[in-house]
């Protein structure tokens, strides 16, 4: 595949340090898609609500992404801002807010995330209807499902389409969604969907074994992970840090030390952006090879940290491997 000018730029200039680690990651990512290694994505943060579905969409519509760990967060923000977008709100000098200033926020119903407020009405509220009714059926009929299975269920049933107010094109959601890519959702109880959802349950409208559980997406991932390793391993690509990076890279000493799978294959090849420094006990902080004493990565494994903005990153990178 020809590259576009956004990849002869950063093949031009992106020689040294960051920069040379950037370029260094997206290579190795087309190695290990040339080698047939799937892959895995985990997005921290709030990169939906950075609208990294502009580029991760069509990482995902192409083949080169066949996994996804993220956080609640994430997994409901692309979304929102699919149904949401034109009541969002931007605040380029939030550093200079007031307290005072805070409060009106709040007060019209805009939820701050850095320099992106998100409408309170239009973006949670919107979904929590629809996605109420989905969970309610599905525990009249008995069934369970994971966080991601019923955000799949309503974004494929059309009942959102009416509230588009983005190109579909952006949404990795919605992608995903149409290419039934397996997400795994760490700790989905701490995201607002989460939180709407345990507050039908204090209310006794819903039954918390509705929503399958965090160990039943360990034992989910464990089961993807034997299926598509195959005997090479699948690529892990890092957004940020915290548990949707910590959470599915453990499942790979779970099986080889708890489940004594040894001729299982390491994680293939391992890239983190983050803008957390190495310190005292920090897992975001950790450089690679400390994975190493964990049984997640191997010695030889190909291992790189871009230590920068993943806003600024990660899209230059899928900007890369898409040959723009």
């Amino acid at each position: 595949m020809s590259k576009g000018p956004i990849s002869a730029f950063i093949e031009e200039h992106y020689r040294h340090f960051n920069a040379a680690a950037l370029l260094d990651a997206a290579k190795g990512y087309e190695d290990q898609l040339k080698m047939g290694n799937p892959m895995l994505v985990s997005l921290a943060g709030a990169m939906s609500t950075a609208e990294l579905g502009r580029s991760f969409a069509e990482m995902i519509r192409q083949g080169k992404v066949q996994m996804i760990s993220c956080t609640g967060a994430n997994l409901e923000e692309d979304i929102m801002n699919l149904v949401a977008h034109s009541h969002y709100e931007r605040i380029p000098g939030y550093r200079d807010l007031t307290a005072a200033q805070e409060m009106e926020l709040l007060d019209r119903g805009l939820n701050r995330v850095t320099d992106t407020c998100i409408p309170e009405e239009e973006a949670f509220r919107r979904l929590q209807k629809h996605i109420h009714g989905i969970w309610k059926n599905a525990e009249s009929m008995g069934e369970r499902y994971f966080p991601h299975e019923y955000m799949y269920q309503m974004l494929l049933s059309g009942v959102l389409e009416e509230y588009y107010e983005i190109d579909p094109k952006n949404s990795w959601m919605l992608a995903a969604a149409e290419m039934n890519i397996p997400i795994i959702v760490p700790g989905w109880e701490d995201s607002t969907m989460g939180n709407i959802f345990a507050s039908y349950c204090i209310k006794g409208e819903l039954k918390p074994s509705t929503m399958k559980s965090g160990i039943e997406y360990m034992t989910y991932l464990a089961g993807l992970y034997q299926k598509m390793a195959g005997n090479h391993g699948i690529g892990f690509f890092q957004i940020g840090g915290g548990i949707a990076g910590d959470f599915p890279i453990c499942v790979v000493p779970m099986l080889m030390q708890d489940m004594e799978m040894d001729d299982l294959p390491l994680w293939s090849y391992f890239c983190q952006i983050s803008d957390s420094t190495t310190s005292y006990g920090s897992y975001s902080g950790a450089v690679p090879n400390e994975k190493i004493t964990w049984g997640k990565l191997h010695a030889d494994t190909p291992k790189f940290i871009v230590e920068s903005d993943a806003t600024i990153v990660a899209p230059l990178i899928f900007g890369y491997i898409l040959g723009w």
